[in-house]
């Protein structure tokens, strides 16, 4: 199975960049990591996430002995337990890294871990960046943002304008907070899928057909596209995307 991926992360409209990413087809781990707690603390918390996981993962790949610092939940497929200990390690160390001016610090994340070997996909995530599939046309958004608006709606208590509810940016889990559970999910893949991981700062803005026309592209010109669409959008965030497409 080959990979097309790219990652791209621009500062946008903000003075600094909050948003950390990964792209690795060798691993076949794809994150996206969007920082808070000011400025510094959201830039050290995101970059600390992505390292983490990151570490994780080729740790694992280049040892198959290899010990984990978190027990594997045996309920879970195996690399859906990998992604999961990762996460809970990326947790671990912005929680200890939270002190002096880094104190408020934390972050949500996206990750695509793929196993090519069983042609599968796991999903994790916390908080509110998102992961995204566009598959024979038809894209469907594959994880639930963690926030007080997605409570809300799940309750059948959401105001009818999303746009001037006040607190629709409030998350309810995030890395380096007690609430940093993840969401997984396992998908088995298809030849052509298309993954879409990205930060609010991108699909707080597009639309889904916007979306769905920019990953008919190649992976590289669907990321550029889907940036610069957000920026014209008006976005006030960082914005981050990365593109996975399977092209075998």
């Amino acid at each position: 199975m080959q990979l097309d991926a790219f990652a791209l992360s621009t500062t946008g409209r903000r003075a600094h960049n909050e948003d950390a990413v990964c792209a690795r087809p060798d691993l076949g781990l794809f994150v996206v990591a969007d920082g808070m707690g000011g400025y510094e603390g959201g830039e050290v918390a995101s970059q600390v996430a992505v390292g983490a996981i990151e570490e994780l993962v080729a740790r694992t790949a280049g040892d198959a002995d290899v010990t984990w610092p978190f027990g594997a939940d045996p309920r879970l497929d195996p690399v859906a337990s990998e992604l999961a200990v990762a996460t809970r390690l990326a947790a671990a160390r912005i929680v200890a890294a939270k002190v002096g001016p880094l104190a408020q610090m934390g972050s949500t994340v996206v990750a695509i871990r793929i196993d090519p070997r069983r042609r599968l996909a796991v999903i994790g995530h916390v908080g509110d960046s998102r992961a995204y599939r566009l598959r024979a046309g038809r894209l469907e958004r594959l994880t639930v943002d963690h926030s007080l608006w997605e409570q809300l709606v799940a309750a059948g208590a959401a105001p009818e304008d999303r746009a001037a509810f006040p607190h629709r940016h409030v998350i309810t889990r995030a890395l380096g907070t007690p609430h940093a559970e993840p969401d997984l999910r396992v998908d088995a893949l298809a030849p052509g899928d298309v993954f879409l991981l990205c930060s609010d700062g991108l699909s707080e803005v597009l639309a889904d057909e916007v979306i769905a026309a920019a990953l008919a592209r190649p992976a590289a010109a669907a990321c550029r596209a889907l940036v610069a669409a957000a920026y014209q959008a008006g976005s006030t965030d960082n914005i981050s995307a990365v593109v996975v497409r399977v092209l075998g």
